[in-house]
């Protein structure tokens, strides 16, 4: 199925970047906050409203440590920087934002914000790993970041699935076979991700 981002529950898909993605009742995902300082004061507000207690930034571009513990300081703000080359994501990756989702889900009532600038490939594959990590299937966690968040393009997918069968010590063909059936979701529901990101920059620009 290839799916046309033109727009999504009639939402302009450059203006999914920032908003607030609900995937399960403790992890969401977005985009960044917004550089304007009193439009990230209101998104910050928006997010501790929607309960949000932690926050982890994936950027390796920012970070927004002091504006948080500014705004919310009750609010955990935990930083794992990576670049988004395209290339692929380590391990080390990966399980900083295990530790980092362990560590947040401790506390009761626990709800993790994943982020990165636009929410379309780093914060979407941490959140599969992190979903992985509670228990889910590989597809059923893509179909419901995808459902939630309709711009994530979850490109280090692979990656996080290696990252998990590795840390649990799966066979080799239980690994290969979940690649393939990323591999399989990511051409069933394809979309344009070149196309995400222009429209999202040009509408930075405006």
């Amino acid at each position: 199925m290839h799916i046309d981002l033109t727009t999504s529950d009639s939402i302009p898909y450059e203006q999914w970047h920032r908003r607030l993605s609900p995937v399960t009742s403790w992890l969401s995902v977005s985009g960044d906050l917004d550089p304007d300082r009193r439009l990230g004061a209101t998104q910050l507000d928006g997010w501790d409203r929607a309960g949000v207690t932690d926050v982890l930034d994936v950027r390796g571009e920012w970070s927004d440590k002091e504006r948080v513990a500014e705004r919310v300081p009750s609010m955990r703000y935990w930083h794992l920087p990576t670049h988004d080359n395209g290339g692929a994501q380590d391990d080390r990756w990966f399980a900083g934002g295990v530790a980092a989702a362990h560590a947040a889900l401790e506390h009761p009532g626990a709800r993790l914000l994943v982020h990165c600038h636009m929410g379309v490939n780093r914060a979407p594959s941490m959140a599969l790993r992190l979903l992985l990590d509670r228990g889910w299937d590989a597809v059923v966690a893509l179909d419901a970041i995808r459902a939630a968040r309709p711009i994530a393009a979850v490109a280090y997918a692979d990656d996080a699935v290696v990252h998990h069968h590795r840390s649990i010590g799966s066979a080799p063909e239980a690994i290969a076979r979940d690649r393939r059936r990323v591999r399989q979701w990511h051409r069933a529901n394809h979309i344009d991700t070149a196309t995400v990101i222009r429209r999202i920059r040009r509408a930075e620009a405006a």
